[in-house]
Parts: C-alpha cells; structure tokens; sequence
C-alpha cells in the first residue's frame, strides 16, 4: 500500500505534466529514464527521491513545494481529490486536439494564466 503523501505527490506530478501537455515519455526522456517509471510515479507505487522531485520541478516549470500543495493533513490520510485534477483529467480524455485547444484557450483567458504549450 502506497504512502499517501507519495499518492499526493504522484498525482501533481500528472497534474502538471498532463497542463505542460507533456507525454510520460517526455518527461522520462529528459531524465533518462523509461516512461514505465514516470507511471509509477504517477500512481504512487515508486516514491520520488527529493533529488529527482527537484529535477521534475525543473522541467516541469514548477518550484519543487508545488508537488506537497494541498498536503495540510498531518494524520496521514489521503487528501481530497482537487477539482483542478478532476478537470486535468476530463480535458486529457478530448481527442479532438481542435476543441482540446479551445477550451485550453478559454481556461487561459479566464484565469489570466498562460499554460505551455508544444509547437
């Protein structure tokens, strides 16, 4: 059973890389490592090392506190599924990358923020 902080961690780690509209094999890339290791990441069943939680944070355009945001619980349980995720999720689910990119844009003009994007 994964430690939840490590669930945490696994999920921000999705979260951000999944805005940065990066691939698991990617980001797996510029650490020279395979993607099955990122997806273990992902789902918590590998802990990631403070030296390579720093690395992430580097590539991913993040300070490395971003991947503990939201962990307040000092008793070790699961935190709360974020919104935000939820919302990560649906958008990753669109094939169409047309409409994909429509909503990206109209989530970037309501926020104020602008999201990486691939050329």
């Amino acid at each position: 059973m994964s430690h939840p902080v490590d669930l945490h961690v696994g999920r921000k780690l999705k979260q951000i890389r999944t805005l940065r509209r990066l691939s698991q094999t990617d980001v797996a890339r510029k650490l020279n490592l395979s993607f099955q290791q990122i997806q273990k990441y992902e789902i918590g069943s590998n802990r990631v090392a403070a030296s390579r939680l720093f690395e992430l944070a580097q590539i991913l355009d993040v300070p490395p506190s971003f991947f503990f945001e939201g962990l307040h619980d000092n008793q070790n349980t699961a935190p709360k599924e974020d919104a935000g995720l939820e919302i990560v999720h649906a958008l990753a689910a669109i094939k169409d990358e047309e409409i994909k990119s429509r909503i990206v844009t109209f989530i970037e003009d309501v926020s104020g923020l602008t999201v990486a994007r691939r050329g």
